[in-house]
């Protein structure tokens, strides 16, 4: 090995702190076998030894927060339920991941889908649960196929099923396949599909933790956000707050896409960088430089070079002015359209909206229109302006966050492109070549200069 890669194998080691994903190499890492080869399940039997209450205060003062998209505090929602109030508690786990870009989800399930269920009946002994759903995208066939192996080597083990929180505490784990709609990643439309009805969002108040699943106290947490409460549990809070910042503690999992020379899953502390997170995974694509960025999928404002050096913690990335989100760091070069980008996104966000209110069903078609005619050629300077009031109209005015994402995109981009915008009036057209931004594009034109 050269002293090159050496040293950059080193700079990885310090950077990266693998948890969920360290042991994703191995053969068997699905199964109950390999799980509990390292070490899996310890941290279950340390938190049935102790009392509900105490096991919320534990999640509570590790720090860890939802790693959903919100951030929201996980052992302060699971305190929200009520306790002795003679119905039943319900645990939900949205697995429904469809934000575009964002992909952690899906292979954390697919490669370790025992410290989901682990974190699962741990925190269904916290909140005095006997029943927990795992609510999974219908499209991803093979992980649901693994998620239902995963499963029955549980209830075979004793994990799940009968006296599973104890003696005379039985526990029910039921795997759900969605039926496709990213509104239904919503908590609340997620708990009307789950139900049996049409996924659209709910009015709040109530919140799920008062009326949630049947009208019952309900948590709903993000896959990720469970699958991280084995490993505190057993490995000690104070070990989970000594990665990550003071407000942002532990570790998490960054999806690195896009324009890059090596992407994949980046399982860092909180608070890292994403200048670091590129060279750990080769630097953008060869001659090319990086224009703008999501960092937590395509709802979120983008951002751009300038940004490289903050903290992707909740607090850093607000303070730039855009949401930590679900980490899913999409990159994008200078061969990038940025109102091509924009436009696909927001197609997709008009399509998946439920229609529900009006902001979101009228604004988002409307979004469409004028960001085809401006991608097109077609639009006038007056258009960009009817885009920022159109998205104002929707963004904080929707029945769910699906409005702010459609906005988010729109108007972050009009902020640090618009002379772009202004480009595709002016010249009645794109500037850009679609085929520069493909991965095969360099390769394409070394061979015409070699045919030259």
């Amino acid at each position: 090995m050269s002293s090159d890669n050496t040293s950059a194998a080193a700079v990885a080691k310090d950077l990266l702190t693998p948890v969920l994903s360290a042991n994703w190499g191995d053969a068997d890492s699905y199964t109950l076998d390999g799980y509990r080869r390292h070490g899996g399940y310890r941290g279950l039997a340390k938190a049935l030894a102790m009392d509900p209450d105490e096991l919320i205060a534990y999640v509570k003062e590790a720090g860890l927060r939802g790693r959903g998209g919100a951030g929201f505090p996980t052992g302060m929602k699971w305190q929200f339920i009520p306790q002795g109030d003679g119905k039943p508690h319900y645990l939900v786990v949205n697995a429904d991941e469809s934000e575009p870009g964002t992909c952690k989800d899906i292979p954390l399930l697919y490669a370790n889908p025992h410290s989901l269920i682990e974190g699962i009946v741990i925190a269904c002994h916290a909140i005095r649960s006997s029943h927990a759903f795992i609510y999974l995208r219908g499209e991803v066939v093979p992980v649901l196929r693994r998620l239902h192996a995963a499963v029955a080597e549980a209830y075979a083990a004793g994990y799940v099923g009968k006296d599973a929180l104890g003696p005379g505490k039985d526990l029910e784990l039921v795997v759900h396949a969605g039926a496709g709609a990213y509104i239904c990643g919503e908590e609340t439309a997620l708990l009307d599909s789950l139900e049996g009805r049409r996924g659209q969002p709910r009015l709040r108040p109530p919140f799920p933790a008062i009326a949630g699943l049947y009208a019952s106290p309900t948590v709903v947490n993000n896959v990720e956000s469970i699958a991280s409460v084995p490993a505190i549990i057993d490995r000690g809070k104070d070990w989970f707050r000594s990665m990550g910042s003071e407000k942002s503690a532990g570790f998490t999992l960054y999806s690195l896409s896009g324009h890059v020379a090596r992407p994949g899953q980046y399982e860092a502390p909180l608070g890292i960088t994403l200048r670091q997170l590129l060279e750990l995974g080769g630097g953008m694509r060869p001659g090319h430089r990086l224009k703008f960025w999501t960092p937590g999928g395509s709802s979120t404002p983008l951002l751009t070079e300038e940004h490289l050096d903050i903290a992707l913690d909740y607090e850093g990335v607000a303070g730039a002015g855009s949401m930590l989100g679900t980490k899913a760091l999409q990159c994008f070069d200078e061969t990038t359209c940025v109102v091509r980008a924009v436009t696909r996104w927001t197609e997709f966000y008009a399509h998946e909206s439920c229609g529900k209110c009006t902001p979101c069903r009228e604004g988002t078609y409307w979004l469409v229109q004028l960001m085809r005619d401006l991608e097109a050629g077609k639009g006038s300077m007056a258009d960009l302006e009817k885009l920022l009031d159109i998205a104002d109209n929707i963004n904080g005015k929707s029945f769910c966050a699906l409005g702010d994402g459609a906005a988010a995109p729109i108007m972050s981009s009009l902020k640090h492109f618009r002379e772009e915008y202004e480009q595709h009036v002016t010249g009645g057209g794109c500037p850009f070549d679609p085929a520069k931004s493909t991965v095969w594009a360099d390769d394409r034109d070394a061979t015409q200069e070699v045919n030259a």
